[in-house]
């Protein structure tokens, strides 16, 4: 008799799960509270799977071996919580795409800079002509990937909410970027417990593994002695050059691996910020593990742009640089992109509240000469700048909030979109906002290059 595994939730990961159970001979059914997208359920017809959508229904559910759930489902869900009591497996689409690889696993983490490490480290890894796949948090599904191809290596996004769904789940390389608190009402509000699923990404390695660790992170840092590591243990630092690792430094970053110490110019990167130092020396370390010459990283660092909608150059009009950073979230990840920048900043910011502290930010705002809300409740914000910041201005309108920040704005200065909150109040998601910022900024060029040709007739 198969053994039956159960999906909730069809999205990427969820789909590309309920393919990869179907191609090995399970059983399967899934599962999704809400609507199923067309593409998805076309996928899932194409095989024969039978799915439900608006609703989760116990007698189809809780009769599984095994179930496979989206990250964004919590473990509070009642149907959830109904499985676990039974003694039901609920285990995450990395974890089972694990199971069916024979590639080594880069597994990358962080409250911010993961999805940029990711795509560097792939690049590098592409660029190297090694065989790697993408997936995790970002692009497709591994699972999916892996019904038609396998790679010898993967390099994989991966949330807190991915790895507490890991059971045996092994990378090779592991990397953990940097702690803030983030997502805590998934964790009872308690910053240790997000800080233990983070420090979870490790607890499979072996002597033969890789953990790489920012350990001049604050939280990192304090909970390092608190948890143990069967892996090889690579420090990334600022402050010193570490035994083992990488160290950053304004004309270079260090790597030291092995007794050797390979060195690369700061000006091979395309990326902004002290944070994307960060990012970069986890890529080439992890590049340096895999065995990629140095000069293919030197050939590949240059050709890597950053990814949309995180310190993205949108373009400039008259000197004046327009930054989409819409992916910024949470203060942590504004303190970042603040930090990148030593010319003057039009800052706009704003939208669904996450129980920011702005006070956060006053160490890189110093440089911000005006502030333009943009959210249907700007309060916040504007009481706590309103004598720190001598303009503040507000709008519910992407395209004012552009043309607004161009005209507070001279030549070499940045009109910088950083929320710093979520983007439901007047957007679908922050994708939309920032692809709305990047089109709105193509209007106002467009307008000023029309004005320009009729004044010259």
């Amino acid at each position: 008799m198969k053994k039956r595994i159960v999906i909730l939730g069809a999205g990427e990961s969820g789909t590309g799960a309920a393919l990869l159970a179907k191609a090995k001979g399970y059983d399967v059914f899934v599962s999704d509270f809400g609507p199923i997208q067309d593409s998805n359920k076309e996928k899932l017809k194409k095989v024969d799977v039978p799915f439900e959508e608006g609703n989760h229904s116990d007698d189809l559910i809780l009769n599984a071996d095994k179930i496979i759930k989206s990250p964004g489902i919590s473990s509070t869900v009642q149907i959830v919580k109904n499985a676990l009591a039974k003694g039901i497996p609920v285990i995450d689409e990395l974890e089972f795409a694990f199971r069916y690889t024979t590639g080594k696993i880069v597994a990358i983490t962080g409250t911010n800079g993961k999805s940029t490490t990711t795509m560097m480290t792939y690049h590098l890894f592409k660029e190297a002509g090694l065989s790697v796949g993408l997936g995790g948090n970002i692009g497709k599904s591994m699972a999916g990937q892996l019904v038609d191809e396998d790679f010898d290596w993967w390099v994989l996004e991966c949330s807190s909410f991915q790895i507490d769904g890991f059971t045996d789940f092994k990378p090779h390389i592991g990397v953990l970027l940097n702690i803030t608190p983030d997502h805590l009402d998934r964790y009872d509000y308690n910053v240790e417990n997000y800080v233990a699923s983070k420090f979870s990404l490790f607890k499979n390695q072996d002597k033969d593994d890789f953990a790489i660790l920012y350990t001049e992170d604050n939280l990192i840092n304090k909970n390092l002695d608190e948890h143990l590591f069967s892996s090889k243990l690579l420090e990334l630092k600022f402050d010193d050059l570490p035994y083992e690792g990488a160290y950053a430094n304004p004309s270079g970053i260090i790597i030291n691996l092995n007794e050797r110490r390979h060195t690369f110019s700061q000006e091979l990167l395309t990326i902004k910020g002290k944070h994307n130092q960060t990012n970069a020396m986890a890529s080439i370390l992890t590049s340096k593990i895999a065995r990629i010459k140095n000069d293919k990283i030197t050939d590949s660092l240059p050709k890597f742009k950053s990814i949309q909608h995180r310190l993205e150059s949108v373009g400039s009009i008259y000197g004046i640089e327009f930054i989409n950073d819409s992916k910024a979230t949470n203060v942590d990840a504004v303190y970042y992109a603040l930090e990148a920048f030593t010319r003057p900043i039009i800052w706009i910011v704003g939208g669904v509240d996450k129980g920011n502290d702005y006070s956060q930010l006053d160490a890189v705002s110093t440089n911000v000469k005006a502030i333009i809300c943009l959210g249907k409740d700007n309060a916040k914000i504007k009481d706590y700048y309103k004598d720190r910041c001598p303009i503040i201005e507000e709008t519910q309108s992407m395209q004012e909030a552009v043309e607004m920040g161009y005209k507070l704005s001279k030549d070499r200065e940045v009109v910088l979109l950083s929320p710093a909150c979520a983007s439901f109040d007047l957007f679908k998601n922050y994708e939309d906002r920032g692809n709305q910022f990047r089109l709105a900024f193509q209007l106002l060029e467009r307008e000023i290059e029309l004005k320009k040709l009729s004044q010259s007739c």
